[in-house]
């Protein structure tokens, strides 16, 4: 697929984070917003999956570990074709499929995940696995930069380069900012990719919004044997909508009537400049 369609499917899976987040009155537009390309990267190029059959057996699997950015997740999950664009305004309803976490009933959905820091031991558990039973499907999963303040994930991070998980690959969504503010007021995970390279990860920092520089990473990441590899997505939280960007106060707060008319009107410009740029 070329970048301009990627950009074209990464703002319609926007939209469907702002309208979710919008009409559920709640939830975390931020950390979504700025993993929206990844998210798009992923289900509309990089995995091997079918949205006709959902758990075919050699499909590779996606852990969201940063369970709270479900919005994003289910934007891309219903834009590529799992479940209807509609149902996103249901997000977080009573009686809905689709709620705050994900959840294995959702098609598409791989693991349930919520409490931090577990997504990723789940996913060093299914890479294992796939070792051990000879399957070739690959194993992903997103992490936040403020998420990895949790011990559990240098645990399950241990345990997968010293199994030497080449099938493996864990995202981090460097955007800076974590609920209580900069990650690096509260409690500092940096120097990020030294961490990882100290527990034998193949590390890769990227700019999270060009999608020229993720494939090469990806491609890079199903290049490497003998190791896990860490790719770190240096992001701007809110990403896509102006009065969000680089704010901590979208972490966990929906937009009212009034800033949901802003920010659509923030992601129609951007589809007018990409039809414009597609001419």
């Amino acid at each position: 697929m070329d970048n301009l369609e990627l950009k074209k499917h990464a703002n319609d899976v926007r939209k469907g984070i702002v309208t979710s987040t919008h009409a559920a009155k709640c939830g975390h537009p931020g950390g979504s917003l700025s993993a929206a390309d990844l998210y798009t990267y992923l289900y509309f190029e990089e995995l091997n999956i079918d949205p006709k059959n959902p758990e075919k057996e050699d499909r590779d699997r996606f852990v969201l570990s940063k369970g709270h950015t479900a919005p994003g997740l289910y934007s891309a999950l219903a834009y590529r074709g799992f479940f209807p664009v509609e149902d996103l305004k249901t997000l977080r309803h009573l009686g809905s499929y689709l709620q705050g976490h994900p959840n294995m009933h959702i098609p598409g959905v791989d693991m349930a995940s919520g409490s931090l820091g577990q997504g990723i031991s789940a996913a060093a558990g299914m890479a294992l696995g796939a070792k051990l039973s000879n399957k070739d499907f690959r194993v992903y999963t997103l992490l936040g930069d403020g998420e990895i303040e949790e011990g559990q994930v240098w645990e399950a991070a241990m345990f997968a380069g010293f199994r030497k998980l080449d099938n493996f690959v864990v995202i981090v969504d460097n955007n800076g900012l974590q609920i209580d503010g900069p990650i690096d007021q509260v409690c500092s995970p940096y120097p990020i990719d030294k961490k990882f390279e100290a527990f034998n990860f193949h590390v890769i920092n990227v700019d999270a919004h060009d999608f020229d520089a993720l494939r090469n990473a990806f491609n890079e990441a199903k290049a490497t044997k003998g190791m896990p590899t860490a790719i770190i997505m240096h992001s701007i939280k809110g990403k896509g909508v102006s009065f969000m960007e680089n704010s901590v106060d979208w972490h966990g707060k929906a937009p009212n009537d009034d800033e949901y008319a802003v920010a659509m009107a923030d992601l129609a410009k951007i589809d007018e400049e990409l039809n414009k740029e597609g001419k």
